[in-house]
């Protein structure tokens, strides 16, 4: 299946490859389909990009160093006093004064634990109002990266060109092939018209085979045509006759005046 005729499933899937989630086979197949798409390989990329982003929003995360110096002074002055009410309080027990400098430290790491928890709350605040943002801004890309895929998708891609011209090399008719669609797209560049009774055919001239029949040509100025791209990779030259209303058999090859004709030429 090709991936860019369904933007939305080309972007989802992209998405999960960049995360690492897309996997065995269908991880395959996407690559497979990347190396010929550089559209999807595009969208690939922009995701890798876009997760890669988020993980440089995780800041290290370390306490003030004001905090840090709170808690020493306080153990500092917490000695002194302890030091002092030990010596006028000389034969008490000893292991009471023990507990209350345990339960003093103990204050001061709960306080700490508090400083700590409210500067981790303030950026966990900060990165998930981040994120909210990012990912505000990842929905707005995506649904452009869809859309420029459907433009892309939808706009023509031309492989081959002729010109082709009259008997007095006058440039009568340009030919575009477009191998996405099959599609091959006459415009006639000058004022010729054929009749109620007659109808332009266009004929693919193959080196040393007969002329193969491309299809009769709609009246008006531009007209389109289902053609297969080997058939005009297998003709140096393209010739449009005069026929019968309706054209004529393909097998038999043009019956009427060859009017225009001109080389195919590949754009790349």
């Amino acid at each position: 299946m090709d991936l860019m005729r369904h933007p939305d499933l080309a972007d989802r899937l992209a998405a999960a490859y960049g995360m690492g989630t897309l996997r065995g086979a269908a991880r395959r197949r996407f690559e497979a389909q990347a190396r010929e798409r550089p559209m999807l390989r595009a969208l690939a990329i922009a995701w890798q990009e876009r997760f890669a982003a988020m993980t440089e929003l995780q800041p290290g995360i370390a306490p003030s160093p004001n905090v840090w110096k709170k808690i020493a002074l306080e153990l500092e002055r917490q000695r002194d006093a302890a030091s002092h009410g030990a010596s006028r309080a000389a034969g008490r027990n000893v292991s009471v004064g023990r507990w209350r400098v345990l339960a003093i430290g103990g204050a001061i790491a709960t306080f700490a634990a508090a400083a700590v928890a409210i500067t981790l709350f303030m950026q966990v605040d900060d990165r998930d109002a981040q994120l909210a943002r990012l990912a505000r801004d990842s929905r707005s890309l995506s649904q452009k990266n869809v859309q420029l895929a459907s433009q892309l998708q939808a706009s023509p891609d031309i492989r081959y060109v002729a010109l082709l011209s009259d008997d007095r090399a006058a440039p009568s008719v340009l030919v575009t092939f477009d191998p996405k669609h099959n599609t091959l797209t006459l415009k006639r560049l000058r004022g010729f018209s054929e009749g109620e009774e007659k109808s332009l055919q266009l004929w693919a001239l193959p080196p040393g085979g007969a002329p193969q029949s491309l299809g009769v040509l709609p009246k008006g100025g531009v007209a389109k045509l289902t053609a297969a791209e080997g058939q005009l990779r297998e003709a140096p030259a393209l010739a449009i006759s005069l026929e019968p209303r309706g054209g004529v058999p393909g097998e038999r090859g043009p019956t009427g005046p060859v009017l225009f004709k001109g080389p195919v030429v590949p754009t790349s």
